[in-house]
């Protein structure tokens, strides 16, 4: 299967199951957005609070933070955070991202797709 394939199944998958995903801007959101996924939560207050919404909400959730340092600091508070709460981390497409792909920032997700698509 080609990469671009599998990246979209994953995506659809993440859509489908329509849990909360956690991403650390407004443009992260979009990206995700314009693959129709709608349950996004961007960091834009403290990070507690974000956890305590998700907890309240559901037991399960994505957290969709950038690939780069600062995005796996932030991962890893949240995901024990959560974890600690009783929230279970679907951690399917990030770890595809990171195994798989050379993307970093989930904003570049639709340009990395139509560069994939062109090789």
């Amino acid at each position: 299967m080609m990469l671009s394939e599998e990246l979209k199944m994953l995506l659809s998958a993440l859509k489908d199951k329509n849990i909360p995903v956690i991403v650390e801007g407004v443009k992260d959101k979009q990206a995700l957005s314009a693959f129709g996924i709608s349950n996004i939560f961007v960091l834009n207050k403290p990070l507690f609070e974000i956890v305590e919404l998700i907890a309240e909400k559901t037991k399960d959730c994505a957290v969709l933070t950038d690939l780069d340092d600062e995005g796996k600091k932030l991962y890893s508070m949240l995901a024990e955070d959560l974890q600690h709460r009783g929230v279970k981390i679907d951690n399917s497409f990030r770890n595809f991202l990171f195994k798989k792909t050379q993307l970093r920032q989930i904003e570049g997700l639709i340009t990395y797709l139509r560069h994939i698509n062109l090789k």
